[in-house]
């Protein structure tokens, strides 16, 4: 897969919780911190504490071979138990100029959430790009590794997915961890 393709990946996980018990987990941007590997802490901006479209928030990440950093995410879909969707932005310039605009973002992230089977289907998935990221940086030091460079992301992505859905799905069936 290149770049210029919008590489993504997405995990499912089925629930034996009601969608509204998944969707109160989802849309608490908090929860994913203590789940996630690169995901540290989390804050709403703006003076809000709950998603609505266009609400943003401060997302500070680690990563063993990037260190840290601040992102800025907007809340850009929001259907009540259906969909939660952010674009990830690099407000602070860490990966080249400041790039606020949530139509160009680093990454966009989304859950979809369905009715299945007494419980739910809960979908998390990830879009890279446009934006500079990590990965940008990556592709301009070493182009002809375009492909390993992508394919490593992604895994490390589809990891911390399946870290995060598997929490959510123990708080959800009302175990404490996964």
């Amino acid at each position: 897969m290149r770049f210029a393709d919008g590489p993504g990946v997405h995990c499912d996980v089925h629930i034996d919780a009601d969608v509204p018990r998944v969707w109160d987990l989802v849309t608490d941007i908090g929860l994913p911190a203590e789940l996630s590997p690169e995901l540290r802490r989390v804050a709403w901006l703006d003076g809000t504490d709950r998603p609505r479209v266009g609400a943003r928030f401060e997302g500070y990440n680690h990563h063993e071979k990037l260190g840290e950093w601040r992102t800025v995410s907007h809340v850009v879909e929001l259907a009540e138990h259906r969909v939660f969707a952010w674009a990830v932005t690099d407000a602070d310039g860490r990966y080249g100029e400041p790039a606020p605009d949530p139509a160009k973002p680093m990454a966009t992230w989304r859950y979809e959430l369905g009715a299945e089977n007494g419980g739910t289907r809960l979908r998390q998935s990830a879009l890279i790009g446009p934006g500079r990221s990590g990965v940008t940086l990556a592709l301009e030091r070493w182009p002809d590794r375009e492909e390993e460079i992508i394919a490593f992301r992604l895994k490390e992505l589809r990891a911390g997915m399946e870290a995060t859905l598997h929490g959510i799905k123990a708080r959800a069936q009302g175990r404490a961890s996964a």
